[in-house]
């Protein structure tokens, strides 16, 4: 059975920083895509950032680009998102997903799910 757990999301001030745990089960990460979506109220799923396994590559949209890093730990189960920077835009649910596979970008959809911590960014 395959787990993906959020957590570290809270309420931060306009510049601040969150950094966002998945932990992840039932899957090995071997060649595996492991990405960062967000969805605000009323607003489309948006993918965030992605690591590949493959290769170690990150991908992060445009919005996010130089603020947020995504870095896996030593034991290969927990991936993070470190947010820098944080703006009243990037309040929102933000989900972890994953996907067997090699990718070059962040997938549109995912197989697996977790069911979202909540980032909120305001004064």
């Amino acid at each position: 059975q395959v787990q993906l757990v959020e957590s570290g999301g809270g309420l931060v001030q306009p510049g601040g920083s969150l950094r966002l745990s998945c932990r992840i089960s039932g899957i090995t990460l071997d060649n595996t895509a492991i990405g960062w979506y967000r969805q605000a109220p009323g607003k489309e799923r948006e993918g965030v950032s992605c690591i590949s396994t493959h290769d170690g590559s990150t991908f992060y949209a445009d919005s996010v680009k130089g603020r947020f890093t995504m870095s896996r730990d030593n034991t290969e189960n927990t991936v993070y998102l470190q947010m820098n920077n944080l703006k009243p835009g990037d309040t929102a649910v933000y989900y972890c997903g994953a996907v067997r596979g090699i990718v070059s970008d962040i997938p549109y959809d995912m197989d697996y799910w977790g069911k979202g911590t909540l980032v909120s960014v305001s004064s």
